[in-house]
């Protein structure tokens, strides 16, 4: 009894990062969310809001983890 009073705050704390890790995973690694983000960096670049070089860098970081959602998707099935 007086062990589970303990341990629980501990297993509270670890149930919130694991719903956390969750939550940060699906933003990361949601095929549409990505999608609306590389819609909208195309069209900051295009309205000239950026440049070639951070819309490059943007594009390919939001390119890596889209293929990364793919591949997870895929694993998933």
């Amino acid at each position: 009894m007086i062990f589970k009073l303990f341990t629980l705050p501990i297993r509270s704390i670890i149930k919130l990062g694991e719903k956390i890790q969750e939550e940060v995973d699906q933003e990361l690694y949601d095929l549409t969310y990505i999608q609306q983000q590389l819609i909208e960096l195309h069209m900051m670049y295009d309205m000239e809001e950026i440049d070639e070089e951070a819309y490059m860098e943007r594009e390919q970081e939001l390119l890596n983890r889209y293929r990364i959602a793919k591949e997870r998707e895929k694993n998933e099935y």
